[in-house]
């Protein structure tokens, strides 16, 4: 028999953080599950140690092996065609659950008829961790133009738990890691209701530089390109109304992180990237005051209170935030 939930863990170098992700998945409150470890060649110990914890609990597991490294994309492409779940839930191992996620948004999307569930989460440094809210939405096509489009909501895989059957014909895109989790725009085009849980039940480490992350190089941005573009082929075919400002929106929101940067050559990306977007900032909806105000110093050359800006939320607020 099909368990009702499958989530998907791919595995590359986080030895540090193995037995606590481990563990907190196989201490869910939620039994009806199976859990896929995709292992994608890591060269560290995190498979042993996973296996190690795994060994002590009564759970559904399956390991699969990827003979080289692929990235990312590929591990979760790995884990969906081996899920038989009826909902799918991603999980990064070197992040962790609270034990009652996968009860929380399967009750969720059982009690309101839902194929997307999403909870709250914590931006976890640690020693210390800032709960992240997301906004309210019960009408998917809200949630993918004033959320994710607009900028006010993450795309994020691992904080939603999704009916496997809206990834029929969707795969993560295998060879551009940065920016996969757009992903999440076309599968939520499929849904015919959402559900947000208000709580903060996983918690998204801001502590590990060796798992799937690394600085921005020009590998990466040529990936958040094609998976811009991905995404653009994937809502041309979306049908509503008022379609094309919110695409100018999502421009917008994916060139922002530019200008938090404190970089003077990412200021230059900024510029150079969907310029034709820069007249939507005025009348942008839903974001907070002074991100619109960052885009607008931008837009209007003035880099250097674009900078101060950034070295206050960078080196002052973070700062407080981490300890």
């Amino acid at each position: 028999m099909s368990p009702t939930i499958s989530v998907i863990i791919p595995v590359y170098k986080i030895e540090r953080f193995a037995e606590r992700c481990a563990k907190s998945l196989m201490e869910q409150d939620f039994q009806d599950v199976e859990f896929i470890f995709v292992d994608d060649a890591s060269p560290d110990g995190s498979m042993a140690i996973i296996r190690r914890v795994c060994v002590e609990y009564d759970r559904d597991i399956k390991y699969l092996i990827h003979d080289i490294n692929k990235g990312l994309p590929a591990a979760r492409n790995t884990g969906m065609a081996a899920a038989s779940g009826e909902f799918i839930y991603h999980c990064d191992s070197d992040d962790y659950l609270e034990p009652s996620l996968l009860k929380e948004l399967y009750d969720a999307a059982s009690r309101e008829g839902a194929d997307f569930a999403y909870s709250d989460f914590y931006l976890d440094f640690g020693s210390s961790k800032r709960y992240m809210t997301n906004p309210d939405f019960i009408d998917p096509e809200r949630m993918i133009k004033e959320g994710f489009l607009a900028g006010t909501m993450k795309y994020n895989v691992w904080n939603k738990l999704i009916k496997k059957d809206l990834y029929d014909k969707i795969t993560f895109p295998e060879g551009h890691p940065m920016g996969e989790d757009m992903t999440m725009i076309a599968v939520a085009m499929g849904a015919t209701k959402c559900v947000h849980v208000p709580k903060a039940l996983y918690h998204y480490m801001r502590t590990n530089s060796e798992a799937y992350t690394s600085a921005l190089s020009q590998k990466r941005l040529d990936d958040i390109r094609s998976n811009v573009d991905r995404t653009m082929d994937f809502l041309a075919k979306w049908d509503v109304q008022d379609k094309d400002r919110f695409l100018e929106y999502f421009k917008l929101s994916i060139k922002l992180p530019f200008l938090f940067s404190g970089n003077k050559s990412q200021y230059k990306l900024w510029e150079e990237w969907y310029p034709e977007a820069n007249s939507f900032i005025d009348s942008i909806p839903f974001i907070p005051k002074r991100t619109k105000m960052v885009q607008q110093w931008a837009r209007d050359g003035k880099f250097s209170l674009v900078r101060l800006y950034s070295f206050v939320v960078n080196k002052i607020y973070y700062k407080l935030v981490k300890h």
